[in-house]
């Protein structure tokens, strides 16, 4: 148990993390929104957003400043009054609130009638899909100094498939189908869109530090995660007033209303379950900038521990709540992904022989 920082130990207790607090997250979605009439809670998808929400934002706040990680160690600072503040707020804001769009779409995703492993397929084929577009604007940009590999142009094409079999296909016998859905089609774009610009700035940080100036990616969760929170917290306030004050009568402002004003028994164990996904944001930031890996490599690390984190939440979804298995679509898309991760493996071999 005991590993040294940057070596393959850290990694692999990384993952091991990652993938523990993933399972636990789809399988609380599952369970919080199963039905009152089989003894399960039966929260809306607006109530359990808000919670696991509040509870993931908790955790990841109190973290970061217990750890006093908002210290980041800057290349340049400004001064604003008597105060000196890092210039790279100017975009750690954006990203964290994007990170504020990206938390609450994630959770709405997996409360849509679609197995976890088919939400997971979906998110992760667009994320890798929106970092090879990334790596493109930057490479155009003269940002980032390296070429992309026909392999990951490859992996992209899997992973466009492996979108298209879950969008267009559809499921049989008029099963749920997002591109149907004005609501899920509105939180997948909301949530690929806050995506790609989170990636971009991630990256932007990491690849333009002046040298000698150290990569704080501590220092950047923490301030982007403060952004999220208070970004998280104004749309709170608007939300839980806007039926009054603009006469709406929208369902899910009326259902967020309701669950502040008259929550249920349950709700503070659905704050709970909400800690886990929080959790998940520490070590999936972890992974992907893990000290002397690629992007590339540690992308495809964090990718493929959340595929195998989701395949194992639908399962045990099945098992322990009776839902559906994954159907003979399902399991096609996910080996599309499985074959973009070959491609993105074949490329990090070439990378790691390009760096020695």
């Amino acid at each position: 148990m005991r590993t040294q920082e940057g070596s393959t130990g850290r990694l692999l207790q990384l993952c091991a993390a990652y993938y523990c607090f993933y399972v636990v997250t789809g399988v609380a979605v599952k369970y919080f929104r199963g039905p009152v009439a089989q003894g399960y809670p039966g929260l809306g998808e607006i109530e359990y957003m808000a919670y696991s929400t509040a509870g993931g934002t908790a955790i990841c706040l109190f973290v970061v400043l217990v750890m006093r990680w908002w210290r980041l160690q800057s290349s340049r600072l400004f001064r604003l009054g008597s105060l000196q503040l890092p210039a790279e707020l100017a975009y750690i804001i954006p990203s964290g609130v994007c990170t504020a769009v990206v938390i609450p779409t994630t959770t709405l995703l997996y409360t849509f009638p679609i197995p976890v492993m088919v939400a997971m397929v979906i998110m992760r084929g667009a994320v890798i899909v929106v970092s090879r577009l990334v790596d493109a604007i930057q490479i155009r940009q003269g940002i980032l100094k390296k070429r992309v590999y026909w392999e990951e142009d490859a992996a992209v094409g899997f992973a466009l498939a492996a979108v298209a079999s879950n969008l267009f296909w559809g499921h049989q016998q008029g099963g749920f189908s997002i591109v149907r859905s004005v609501p899920a089609l509105v939180t997948l774009v909301s949530y690929v869109l806050a995506y790609f610009i989170r990636i971009y700035i991630m990256n932007y940080f990491k690849n333009t530090r002046p040298p000698g100036t150290p990569l704080d990616n501590k220092g950047f969760f923490a301030l982007e995660q403060i952004a999220a929170a208070a970004t998280l917290a104004v749309a709170a306030v608007v939300a839980f007033h806007a039926p009054r004050l603009f006469d709406s009568s929208a369902a899910q402002l009326l259902e967020f209303h309701r669950a502040v004003v008259a929550p249920p028994a349950t709700w503070s164990l659905a704050v709970l379950s909400g800690t886990a996904f929080g959790a998940v944001a520490f070590f999936s930031v972890f992974i992907f900038m893990f000290k002397g890996r690629t992007a590339t490599f540690a992308g495809l690390v964090n990718r493929l521990t959340s595929l195998v984190a989701g395949t194992t939440a639908t399962l045990l979804s099945w098992l322990l709540f009776g839902g559906r298995l994954p159907s003979l679509q399902d399991w096609i898309s996910l080996g599309f992904i499985l074959i973009a991760v070959a491609f993105l493996s074949r490329a990090e071999r070439r990378r790691a022989r390009e760096v020695r």
